[in-house]
């Protein structure tokens, strides 16, 4: 029996469904590589693709279905239809070219041929994908340095506590523009280090088509997005993230792939099957894309290649994986509210993506034993963070995604005094796996949305951000801006995400330039400016956002599991818990505070503030003097503090060790 029935015994009728899924994961391991270790099988973009010879250049594809390969481009004056591959076993193509054919930039492009059609694609393992500024095609550049970049992050290990800044290096200007990889470790990489995250989560780095899909429909999975530089350019964001101890994730879509046949590899062979599900089941009912097949070899191999490519090329240290959800189930959990167990073991899980699942994390641990992996799913999925070998599938984390649905419905439908807080702390701390936690990331801020602090504040966040400013609205988003995030940071999950920006409430939305907006940047940017001039209320809340993650990291509270709850009093508005040693007392009365209020704790000392949300530094009212001691109240069933604390206010307390 497998440790995940052990540990959960709520799965013990399910004991064949699990026993299944690890009999396709034997099986297919098996089939791949025997006995072996999947790293040596996962190569496929040391042999594929464009890459230098002692004699010149060597491009090879695999496009079984095809009844002819060739190359065209800048090389040969793009003669139609190029220079003939030869066709090798199993579906592969070569082409041998002398040095001076091909540099690197030159451009080119691969021609199909089917019976009499010819069509025209980008290579298959490009590692630089350009758009034509006159065309406004996408072209393959040509891109195998013979130098190895210049690595200084040798030895580095990413730190296990999890504090993600989520980004996107292109909105990651104020400018106008595409920000740089260069320019987001020069310009951004210093800011997050001061704020303390541990690691950044890196969006839309797979090249993709159109801008406005965030980045979640790629087309070429070799190719860092040529929109914020060149790849050297991305390894020097990596290695400058690594020197200031900042581990990167990469926000990865293995889930489905864009339609597009020029640009993307739908149909490249001339069939719709190659890398896809054929006819229907192969097209996303929701998202418009195509889905990948994971029971065909030649998938997995692509896939599991791209995993170590992306580990060992860019030296990156894990990986979000976004879609699982979609991945999971034939009807890709549209809809479902997964309110059994029943619906996590039956014909609707798609057992093969499972499969891939559990060999893409045994591939990523090989390669990196150190790395990190996050599951993007909303159904919850049991055995998600569970190890592969006890019957699970192997992630170190999974999103807290019903966390911001919680807080947007509550800030949307309810006065905050009306919020219910046992069913809050329910919501924060009823979790059967480790997770990421978090108020807001991307997703909550799209076109059409808003930021918490948005949501809280309204169009005065226009007129009333002022330091020197005062009114109901302003106060009230501001306080509870503060308490929602260290509630969610402290109580939450096993670690912490903030998507860039929202550590500051940055206003209004994001959106990319697309058509319906003029193809303009206004909401495709950070205004950095809102926290740096120092006379608005965003820098208080950067500045609380640094207090509160490296009071986190300093403590270290994320190693203790859980919140341990010591107070719930929905008539007072007040809820307490302990993480580590720190004490965290919430009051969300919106008008009134309490004196001398009880609060039960485990140590039996006084304790002092460390920080609260009404310090004056915060943009509070700074009602509480810092140092101030809360007094042990012996024999109150227990230890216990006396306390004071204003209304819409978190105190965190250390216990005095005299």
């Amino acid at each position: 029996m497998y440790k995940i029935l052990q540990q959960d015994t709520a799965l013990l009728p399910f004991k064949d469904d699990i026993d299944l899924r690890m009999a396709s994961y034997k099986r297919t391991r098996e089939r791949l590589v025997g006995k072996g270790g999947l790293s040596g099988f996962a190569n496929a973009h040391e042999y594929y693709g464009f890459h230098h010879l002692d004699s010149g250049w060597v491009y090879r594809e695999w496009a079984p279905a095809a009844d002819g390969l060739y190359l065209t481009g800048e090389f040969n004056g793009w003669s139609q239809p190029g220079v003939p591959m030869t066709r090798l076993d199993n579906g592969n193509w070569e082409l041998l070219l002398p040095e001076d054919a091909l540099h690197d930039g030159s451009r080119v492009k691969t021609v199909v041929r089917n019976g009499d059609r010819l069509s025209y694609h980008i290579p298959l393992y490009a590692r630089r994908v350009v758009q034509d500024t006159a065309s406004w095609e996408w072209i393959c550049e040509v891109w195998d340095p013979r130098q190895p970049y210049p690595w200084t992050d040798a030895g580095f290990q990413a730190d296990k506590r999890m504090f993600i800044y989520e980004a996107h290096v292109g909105m990651a200007t104020e400018e106008w523009r595409p920000c740089s990889y260069r320019e987001f470790a020069d310009n951004v990489l210093p800011r997050i280090h001061a704020l303390g995250y541990t690691a950044i989560q890196l969006m839309a780095v797979m090249e993709h088509p159109y801008s406005g899909s965030f980045g979640y429909q790629v087309s070429n999975f070799f190719a860092a997005s040529s929109r914020f530089g060149y790849p050297e350019e991305l390894k020097y964001l990596v290695n400058r993230a690594h020197e200031l101890g900042i581990a990167v994730l990469l926000d990865l879509v293995h889930s489905h792939a864009v339609r597009n046949t020029v640009e993307g590899i739908n149909e490249f062979d001339g069939t719709d099957y190659q890398f896809f599900h054929a006819g229907p089941r192969g097209d996303h009912p929701a998202w418009g894309t195509k889905c990948f097949n994971y029971g065909k070899t030649e998938v997995i191999h692509f896939l599991l290649s791209n995993l170590k490519f992306w580990l060992t090329e860019y030296h990156l240290d894990g990986f979000r994986f976004d879609g699982v959800t979609s991945m999971l189930y034939h009807d890709h959990g549209l809809g479902a509210a997964f309110t059994n167990l029943q619906m996590y073991f039956s014909m609707n899980t798609d057992v093969e993506a499972v499969t891939y699942l559990q060999l893409a994390n045994d591939l990523i641990r090989e390669v990196k034993p150190d790395a990190i992996t996050i599951s993007e799913d909303m159904s919850g999925m049991p055995g998600m963070c569970v190890p592969v070998k006890e019957g699970g599938i192997g992630f170190d984390y999974r999103l807290a995604m019903g966390l911001p649905d919680m807080w947007i419905r509550l800030v949307k439908e309810q006065r905050d005094e009306d919020w219910n807080l046992d069913r809050i702390w329910y919501e924060l701390t009823a979790r059967l796996a480790a997770t990421i936690a978090y108020v807001e990331s991307h997703d909550q801020a799209l076109v059409g949305d808003q930021t918490m602090m948005f949501r809280l504040a309204g169009a005065s966040m226009y007129t009333d951000m002022d330091r020197i400013c005062h009114n109901q609205t302003i106060d009230r988003a501001m306080a509870l801006h503060k308490m929602l995030r260290l509630l969610t940071m402290a109580a939450g999950g096993n670690g912490y995400l903030n998507f860039m920006g929202n550590e500051f409430g940055h206003p209004e939305w994001i959106d990319f330039p697309r058509e319906g907006n003029g193809w303009s940047h206004q909401y495709c940017r950070r205004q950095w400016s809102l926290v740096d001039n120092g006379y608005l209320k965003y820098g208080q809340l950067n500045a609380f956002d640094i207090t509160m993650i490296h009071a986190a990291r300093s403590y270290d509270i994320l190693a203790d599991g859980t919140a341990h709850l010591l107070l719930i009093h929905q008539d007072d508005h007040m809820l307490a818990f302990e993480r580590g040693d720190l004490v965290f007392v919430f009051n969300f009365d919106p008008q009134y505070g309490h004196e001398d209020y009880v609060i039960p704790v485990s140590h039996g000392c006084d304790h002092e503030v460390l920080f609260t949300s009404d310090d004056e530094v915060f943009g509070g009212f700074g009602r509480i003097p810092h140092g101030l001691r809360s007094a042990y109240v012996p024999g109150h069933d227990g230890p216990a503090l006396r306390l004071g604390l204003p209304s819409r206010t978190v105190m965190v307390l250390r216990p005095v060790k005299d």
